[in-house]
């Protein structure tokens, strides 16, 4: 995960100023020198506003980053132990309301149903409790994917996953047509429709 990280001030800081030091050199008032206490002030306080305003060096608004969780970008092994231990990982994000890791894991086709931040903003207003999966194994189909079988408090469902750029990813609308439906319904009809007092 990238840092948060402040824009327009140029990597400019200013050192500390030791006050007093009468007879230090001066690298932006040269005859500031032997002035005394005030003139060291003097000098701090504008290297700082100078600092701060960023002059001339593009932005003098700062801006800050901001970044979602992410898997770390790494290789997943191409094994289905890994898509099991991914698969499991997935689901207890899901449980827990983890929904940054789990958009992480949708493949491009799923990403195209819903943005991030429309899929974080419903799950923050309509938060999913669907209790603890159990997952119970995996198995190849045609065309690259993987059914992933599990169940949750003794209901079995089937998750779709495929290798894509040396990840394993899910997708959504060959697992769940029906969230489909749900995330390209404007918020008040999709609160209602899961049963979200959110919606009004």
């Amino acid at each position: 995960m990238a840092e948060p990280r402040l824009g327009g001030w140029c990597g400019y800081v200013p050192g500390p100023v030791e006050l007093g030091a009468r007879d230090a050199p001066s690298p932006v008032l040269p005859e500031a020198r032997g002035a005394g206490r005030a003139a060291t002030v003097l000098v701090a306080a504008a290297l700082a506003v100078l600092a701060l305003a960023g002059s001339g060096c593009g932005s003098s608004v700062p801006t800050v980053a901001v970044s979602h969780p992410r898997p770390a970008s790494r290789t997943d092994p191409r094994t289905a132990r890994a898509l099991l231990a991914i698969a499991t990982r997935f689901n207890e994000d899901y449980a827990k309301n983890k929904d940054g890791l789990v958009y992480g894991r949708w493949d491009a086709r799923s990403r195209e149903v819903i943005s991030e931040g429309a899929y974080l903003a419903r799950h923050r207003e309509c938060p999913t409790a669907p209790g603890p999966a159990v997952v119970e194994g995996a198995t190849p189909t045609s065309g690259g994917y993987w059914r992933v079988h599990y169940a949750i408090s003794g209901i079995q469902f089937v998750d779709y996953w495929h290798y894509v750029g040396g990840r394993w990813l899910f997708d959504l609308p060959l697992s769940n047509p029906s969230a489909v439906g749900l995330y390209r319904l404007r918020f008040a009809a999709y609160a209602r429709a899961v049963g979200c007092a959110a919606g009004g």
